[in-house]
Parts: structure tokens; sequence; C-alpha cells
């Protein structure tokens, strides 16, 4: 992966604009701390504000808030923003002058952002500044002077329109709808595609009978690896779509998928060995893939032999990864994000043409992608909308509880290897 282009900040109003960018959507009820190193931003994050009903309640998500930060080990500072409606009532008309200019805190939000003041000095990542953002006004949490920090605060549009803002939209980058409204992010009245849906009927039968075929499996490792490498965005045939919607329903073939994008083909193939997944294979032809049906052609890419190596941590003096350690992140060292993004868009194509199994497959898939990268919210509501599809499907239901109880993947808790969309310098 080539190193991102540089952002410089020079405000607060950039910082601020880079955080939906960073994410994806404005983030509402939210906190989001961010590290520093120095003067560059490192890893960010964002949580539910808690319930603030309680000093142990906010001490025990401060403490939450402080473990997570410290992933970053190379920090040394904290920025944090609470966006929340709290607090402006009654502040956005004419009697906002009669608000005592000196006031430091923002209601109840000021007790928790005491609280993670304290867990942050003791973990070595003292917060260096904090900032409430409402719907329509946002101030700096620590000024007191009413020259620079009048009441209400200054309209959220100067974040909208910040130069960070406008630079990121120019390069492309744009900002969603906030996942936990989004229906499970693909629209609730997507029509099926009933082409591929038959195709992918037919495809399980073929396949019912070989799921445990050595030469099968890697059949369809080869028809995965082709479509990966052409890397195509254009719609693909519905033989085809069918024929991979299928091959995920097998879970042994799905899971291999998913370790081939981010390891490689030999961490796939080895942990289907280790697993014990074969049977003999005789008398079983192999299905292919349908890869040119009449007037209809995928676009070519690298050869098939072998994806390229991930990194350093996938030298041949280096074991090959379990099936756990690469879905849970902690092996190879840093994944192939480039792969992972080809069949995260693959995937989308596939998630499209209706639920069932799978679509199931599909939206899991899609949201362990985004859990690799750290973007909790939008698995969350991938593996919701999956479960939906496919109830009691298995995969989505066990990611979805490490989602749920705050787990970072391995990847994402480490700089090195963690996705990143957008590397800025703090200025």
């Amino acid at each position: 992966m080539t190193p991102p282009e540089r952002l410089t900040i020079t405000g607060p109003e950039d910082i601020l604009g880079f955080i939906p960018h960073s994410l994806g959507y404005w983030p509402a009820n939210s906190l989001v701390a961010m590290t520093m190193q120095g003067k560059r931003l490192g890893a960010t994050l964002r949580v539910d504000l808690p319930g603030l009903d309680s000093d142990s309640g906010l001490r025990r998500f401060s403490r939450t808030v402080r473990d997570y930060l410290e992933a970053d080990h190379d920090a040394d500072g904290t920025l944090l923003v609470l966006f929340s409606d709290e607090g402006w009532a009654g502040r956005t008309g004419p009697d906002s002058r009669d608000v005592p200019a000196g006031a430091p805190v923002q209601g109840t939000l000021g007790c928790l952002l005491a609280a993670l003041e304290v867990e942050l000095e003791s973990s070595g990542r003292p917060v260096r500044d904090a900032w409430y953002v409402g719907e329509a006004f946002w101030r700096n949490a620590y000024c007191l002077d009413p020259s620079c920090c009048p009441f209400p605060g200054r309209s959220v549009d100067e974040i909208r329109d910040s130069r960070l803002n406008a630079e990121m939209v120019l390069r492309g980058s744009s900002v969603g709808e906030d996942p936990a409204g989004a229906a499970g992010v693909l629209p609730a009245d997507a029509a099926a595609d009933l082409s591929v849906l038959d195709a992918e009927q037919r495809w399980a039968g073929e396949f019912a009978a070989r799921r445990g075929s050595r030469s099968q499996f890697a059949t369809i490792l080869d028809a995965w690896e082709r479509v990966l490498a052409a890397n195509a965005e254009t719609g693909l045939p519905a033989e085809l779509a069918g024929y991979l919607r299928a091959s995920l329903c097998i879970p042994h073939w799905r899971d291999a998928v998913l370790v081939m994008s981010a390891a490689g083909r030999q961490a796939a193939e080895q942990g289907a060995e280790d697993f014990g997944m074969f049977d003999p294979d005789a008398g079983k032809h192999v299905v292919p893939p349908p890869f040119e049906p009449p007037g209809r052609k995928l676009p070519e890419g690298p050869p098939l032999e072998r994806l390229p190596p991930a990194g350093p941590a996938d030298d041949a003096a280096c074991p090959v990864p379990a099936y756990g350690d690469v879905l849970l992140g902690l092996a190879p060292r840093s994944p192939r994000w480039d792969r992972m993004r080809a069949l995260e868009g693959v995937l989308l194509q596939l998630g499209a043409a209706g639920g069932g199994e799978g679509g199931a497959a599909s939206l899991t898939g899609r949201g362990w992608i985004e859990w690799c990268r750290g973007r909790g919210s939008f698995a969350h509501a991938l593996l919701d909308q999956a479960v939906g599809a496919h109830p009691g499907y298995r995969l989505a239901e066990l990611l979805a509880e490490l989602v749920s109880r705050g787990t970072l993947c391995g990847w994402a808790g480490r700089r090195d290897a963690a996705w990143q969309k957008f590397e800025p310098d703090a200025a």
C-alpha cells in the first residue's frame, strides 16, 4: 500500500472538519477521541456517549476510552470532541447574552470531560484540547474569553466550509449518512435480481455434493482470485454473480475467500487442510466458473497463480497464519488492504442482488472488512442487515457480538498495520 497523502491542519475548524471524512459520516451523540504523536494526529476513536447519571458510570466509560487509546503506543496526547445537542437550549436566542461568559462546561458533558481528563492524564495521553459540537454551534470546551468564544458558540458552517473539508471534497471524499440510521447501509426497498438468485440456486445444487472436494475448493479460489485481480467496477454477469454467491453459502469456502483477501492464498489453503475439510474427489468432476457467458467478459487482471506477498510477515520463513488469527486481525502483520477493498466491491455487487444466505454472506464479509478498518458503526449496521437477510446467520452474530463488546480488530489497534483513509499532519 502506498503511503496516503498528508493533510495540513491549521486550526480547530480543520480538525473538526476532518472527523466526518475520517468516519465517513457526521457523528451524533458521540465522543470522538483522536490521539496525538507530537503535532501529528494518530488514531481516531468514536463511541456513543454514555448515560450521564452516575459518577461511577462516567469513570467506567472513561477507563474504557483510555484502554482503547492505549493501543496507539506512540501517542503522547489526546484531542476530544463531544457531539451532542445537550446544553445548547436557551443559548441560541436573544437571552444567550445572559449566559455567564466564563462558564467553562457544557452541562453534564463537563463532568464526562473531567473524568476523561483524569484517566487520559494517568495514561500519558493528556487532553490537549476539547470541543463541544451541537447541531448548529460549536465551541472550545476550555475557552473563557467571550471575545473569541461568545455564547452560544460559532456556527457549524465554519466546519463544513473549512479549508480542509473543501480539500477533501475535491479529492473525492464524501460524508455519508450515519450508518445507525441508514437502514443497514443498503436501500431497504432494493429490488432483488431474480436472474442472479436463480443462478445462485442452480450453482448451489451443483456445489452441494462437492463441498468437501479439494479440486472444487481450488477452483473456487481460482475464480475469486481472478475476480479480485480484475477489480471490475462494472456489474458482474448474472451467472458469475450467482456462482460467487453460491460459493459463499458454504462456510469454509466463504471463510477461505475472506482469509485469502487479507493473507494470501497459501493461508486460505492451509487453513482448510488444518480443519480437515476435504473428502476424496473420486468420481466428482469440477464445476468451473462461467467467466465468459455469451456477450459478456470479465476484464482481465494480473496472473492468477498467487497473490503477491502481503509484506514482510508473509516471508517464507514465517508461519502461515491460521484462519482464526486472520479473521481477528492478529496475522499477518499487515493485511492486503488493496485486495480487501477489491473484495468489498465484489461483495457489494453480490449483496445488491437480494437477501437469503448469499446476501447475508456478502453483507457479513463487508461488515468484517469494516471491522478490520476500525469502523465499528458501519460494521454493526452491515452485520445487523446480514442477520435480517438470513436470521440466525452465525458468522454475522459472532462478529456483531465482538463489535458490540467494543473489541478492536488486531490490525486496527496497530498503527503500522491499520487501514488509513488519510494521514494528516497537525500544524
